[in-house]
């Protein structure tokens, strides 16, 4: 027991008042011995009525003390056995050794003690010391693991999950929808044909947005502003922006059908942040061609629809306000840079042969940045080694970093995205950079450029160069060797003329013819090496089809291939009967694995690549991995197949 209970009966106060009173006896008893003896027995009695008090008070207190102890253990196992939290121990094995009730009347289990947590928790997931969660039938917990304690405590956080999915449901969504060739839609058609047309497709529109719960206002003859919330995003996701396809339906039979663009942002900021979002996204989904939605999730941008070839509506008047624009940069520049993708092919090489001409026309001096030839290019470059002036234009990206400063100028060409780029330091480094591409824009962009001229209806950059070259006068000077090499990136980049033609791809052509480009050089260039047929043909001989009309050729694990080995295989494989689409998967000499993909339009690769996190056009598209072999490749590469085929996607 504590001395400060102990002593407050005979601490040392009492024992200077209980000899006080003797001294004080022994003194009486000197003058009166009768009184004396009476102080002396009540002094007695007082003593054992302390010591019988004292005594009662101890054992009062220590039964108490007792009582509350008990009781303490007995609040403790209640808690321990009510409290809304579940506690778990487990040994070294990962076995169950104890548990409170909560665990066992959460789980619905007897016994637990012996079992494996995995097996009692099968969806729990090896957490470290942070908070996790974990759903269990359809109530929620938050889930905190011990290790060194080996000690899982589990919270029911389902209130919260219900509070905060309210919350992710019910939040603002912003959207734009563009109609696609409005004004080009009515074309053939007379007044009252052209009216009911549109009425028929805003009708549409609307049914559709009424059915999702979306608050509509046109604001413009062809453009629709929305607002809905984050559930009604997550319905009209579910059904792949069904809207797009029924449009596109309607007017499938007009001469050029109505297509439809949206752009949604879903993040959480500002409602003015939000709508800049919007457009943006909506801006996205134009320079990709129309005729799909791109949304804006959180930090990243998800694309559906794109199932059609852009209709090609760029103009005369726009590619002649650009070439005019990038005259005046380059006058207004010290030095040029023309740089295209890693790994170039002929449509990158020759776009930035084409693009030298112009800045050597502007009366600037420029160079093109290149590491290292590779067999897409080899022929091209054995030509060029005879060609003095063109020759001694290229350049290594280590020596093209030291030249970059305040008043350079730097050309992005067939590539719009910087992680592509053939040297992207030299991206980070440039004030002023250019962007000159004929792919799908994606969600990775330049930051900032100067001048974009970004046309997916185009064939390959060469055929945008082409024709930036045709507005620069008509006395204009461009050898027969640049002339050839922009018809030679042209020629890849179409298959021949075969895949993605309009008819401003025949103008550049004839263009180029009339300038002397050498047709026969371009063969010559194009002509195959030996070897590079032999490893073509091992890897189309691993061909496997998959939903009847896919193919799908994995390389050998101890081969490494050049991305064109793996791209031709792909072509090759296109060209075989019953086959709409192809993806080739090979190891390339940089140790990524890489996939080409090729179809003939009647299924969108884009999108497959996409989501494999690379991109591409309709009928051609690529992707690249880093640390993953072959087989993890190819299984990435079916999950998606089967998401979209299988499970209602919009690949067709």
């Amino acid at each position: 027991m504590p001395n400060f209970i102990t002593k407050r009966w005979h601490g040392y106060h009492m024992v200077f008042a209980m000899m006080f009173s003797l001294v004080l006896i022994v003194l009486l008893s000197a003058y009166n011995w009768p009184y004396a003896l009476l102080g002396l027995a009540v002094f007695f009695g007082l003593g054992y009525g302390l010591y019988q008090a004292e005594r009662s008070f101890r054992e009062d207190f220590t039964s108490y003390v007792l009582t509350l102890s008990k009781r303490v253990k007995g609040a403790n196992q209640t808690a321990l056995d009510r409290m809304p939290l579940g506690i778990l121990l487990y040994d070294r094995k990962g076995r169950v050794e104890w548990h409170n009730p909560f665990i066992k009347e959460v789980t619905g289990k007897d016994s637990l003690v012996g079992l494996p947590v995995t097996e009692v928790f099968p969806d729990l997931v090896e957490v470290d010391d942070s908070p996790g969660k974990l759903q269990i039938g359809e109530r929620w917990f938050e889930v905190l693991h011990h290790s060194e304690e080996r000690l899982y405590f589990f919270r029911d956080i389902s209130r919260l999950e219900k509070l905060e999915r309210q919350y992710d449901r019910e939040q603002s969504v912003i959207g734009y929808l563009h109609l696609d060739n409005y004004d080009e839609a009515g074309t053939g058609l007379d007044e009252q044909e052209r009216t009911q047309l549109l009425t028929d497709v805003q009708g549409a529109i609307t049914r559709w947005a009424k059915e999702n719960d979306i608050n509509l206002r046109q604001f413009d003859s062809d453009k629709f502003f929305m607002v809905f919330r984050r559930e009604s995003l997550d319905r009209i996701v579910h059904n792949r922006f069904d809207i797009l396809d029924v449009v596109r339906d309607l007017t499938r039979e007009n001469k050029i059908p109505i297509t439809l663009s949206i752009g949604v942002a879903a993040v959480r900021s500002s409602m003015v942040e939000q709508n800049q979002t919007a457009e943006a996204a909506l801006d996205i989904a134009l320079a990709r061609g129309g005729d799909q939605a791109a949304v804006q999730d959180g930090e990243r941008m998800v694309f559906f629809g794109g199932k059609t070839s852009a209709v090609e509506k760029r103009t005369r008047v726009r590619a002649r306000v650009i070439s005019f624009a990038l005259a005046n940069l380059i006058k207004d520049s010290d030095h040029v840079l023309i740089m295209g993708h890693e790994d170039p092919d002929m449509d990158a090489l020759g776009s930035a042969i084409g693009m030298l001409r112009f800045v050597r026309m502007g009366g600037r001096k420029g160079h093109i940045v290149l590491k290292d030839s590779n067999p897409s290019i080899d022929g091209l470059m054995e030509v060029i080694a005879g060609n003095e002036s063109l020759e001694e234009a290229f350049i290594p990206p280590d020596r093209a970093l030291q030249m970059v400063n305040r008043d350079s100028l730097l050309i992005l060409v067939d590539t719009h995205k910087p992680s592509m780029a053939l040297e992207p330091r030299l991206l980070e480094k440039s004030d002023r950079v250019v962007v000159i591409d004929h792919h799908r824009r994606g969600e990775e962009f330049v930051k900032d450029p100067v001048l974009v001229y970004l046309e997916p209806y185009a064939s390959s950059t060469s055929e945008l160069v082409t024709e930036l070259l045709q507005y620069q006068g008509d006395r204009m000077t461009i050898e027969n060797m640049e002339t050839t090499a922009l018809m030679a990136g042209i020629v890849v980049d179409t298959k021949s003329f075969a895949f993605r033609s309009g008819s401003r791809t025949f103008e550049a052509a004839s263009f180029l013819r009339r300038h002397g480009a050498d047709l026969a050089m371009v063969q010559t260039l194009l002509k195959e090496d030996l070897d590079l047929f032999v490893k073509r043909a091992e890897i189309v001989k691993n061909t496997e089809v998959v939903y009847d009309r896919i193919a799908i050729s994995v390389g050998e694990e101890d081969e490494r291939y050049h991305q064109l080995v793996i791209a031709q295989a792909a072509d090759t494989l296109l060209g075989m009967k019953g086959v709409s689409a192809s993806f080739v998967i090979g190891l390339r000499d940089d140790g990524k694995v890489a996939i080409s993909a090729r179809s003939q339009g009647e299924i969108n690769v884009q999108l497959v690549m996409e989501s494999l996190g690379g991109g591409g056009h309709l009928t051609n598209a690529a992707v690249q991995f880093e640390g993953m072999t072959l087989e993890e490749a190819r299984q990435k590469l079916l999950d998606v197949l089967k998401e979209n085929f299988e499970e209602g996607g919009d690949m067709e």
